[in-house]
């Protein structure tokens, strides 16, 4: 028995729920399939599938069975990949981590340019606000906005750098109190991203000089579109990233504000950077996802 094989015809067996569907996945005769799950049952003495005429399901054994498999048939893709992905062609998979609107608005309309450069390279692209585990999650590349806390276990390479803006809605402003200083916040209602305690004051720097305010406001939300629409709806002042709000304040339905000072949540930084673990240096799949980052940010 090809043990490697049965393993494939096992675990496509368990997702296409049977022999044929397999067969046809694989490219092999129905037969094969039945053939080799059933040698692989009869070496470890243990039934794997339940078979009726119509349709074949996973027995306990079966499942716990089917889960190591597909982690050993991943673990030996993820091998060969390695090495050829030491060669000079970018291929096979990458799995990319970004945060949510970064990548719907700057990443995804631009990913024509990377695929069709790099014909050979399989892109899976997770949206995400959260940090991400790389190691545990099995993501090759994460992109962070701002963040600076990075484990030494971790390479982080910075690729391009963002501002954030304070911005409100013209209605919004013509119905409170002007705002001409920092402190000026406190009387205004302010919608925050969630960050965490570093959320919840806002540094503003001038020259040498540096001023934290603990803003108050009712809505603060993990998403920051959820916030941008808040303010176009003229609810409060947001802090959010230039990308984010770029067009808004061209168009004339935000207005900046407090223009003089920079500002950011806490100490956090206006930094792009790309993370990957030490495992991946050398890899021409990472090298080109950085070299494309790079070119989207630079315009």
């Amino acid at each position: 028995m090809d043990k490697l094989m049965a393993l494939k015809a096992f675990v496509e067996t368990v997702r296409c729920g049977g022999f044929s569907a397999a067969g046809r996945s694989l490219g092999v005769a129905t037969s094969s399939v039945t053939r080799l799950v059933s040698s692989l049952e009869t070496e470890l003495q243990s039934v794997l599938v339940n078979r009726s005429p119509r349709q074949v399901s996973v027995t306990e054994a079966g499942q716990a069975y089917f889960t190591k498999a597909v982690a050993i048939l991943e673990a030996l893709e993820e091998a060969d990949a390695a090495i050829a992905d030491r060669g000079s062609q970018a291929r096979g998979r990458l799995n990319v981590s970004v945060p949510v609107e970064f990548g719907r608005r700057i990443i995804a309309p631009r990913l024509g340019r990377l695929l069709d450069r790099h014909p050979q390279l399989e892109l899976n692209l997770r949206l995400s606000d959260e940090v991400v585990d790389l190691l545990g999650e099995r993501v090759d590349v994460a992109v962070r906005l701002g963040s600076t806390l990075v484990s030494d276990d971790v390479v982080s390479l910075g690729v391009g750098q963002f501002q954030r803006w304070l911005v409100a809605s013209p209605e919004y402003l013509a119905c409170h109190e002007p705002l001409s200083a920092p402190q000026d916040l406190l009387a205004h209602d302010c919608l925050r991203f969630d960050y965490g305690a570093a959320g919840q004051s806002w540094q503003f720097s001038a020259g040498r000089e540096i001023q934290q305010v603990a803003v108050r406001g009712r809505l603060h939300s993990n998403n920051a579109d959820v916030l941008r629409g808040a303010a176009l709806a003229g609810q409060g002042v947001a802090l959010l990233a230039d990308w984010l709000v770029r067009e808004d304040v061209a168009s004339g339905r935000l207005l900046r504000v407090l223009q003089s000072y920079s500002v950011s949540p806490g100490s956090a930084s206006g930094a792009i950077s790309v993370l990957y673990l030490p495992n991946q240096r050398g890899s021409r799949r990472v090298a080109a996802f950085v070299e494309f980052l790079r070119e989207v940010l630079a315009g």
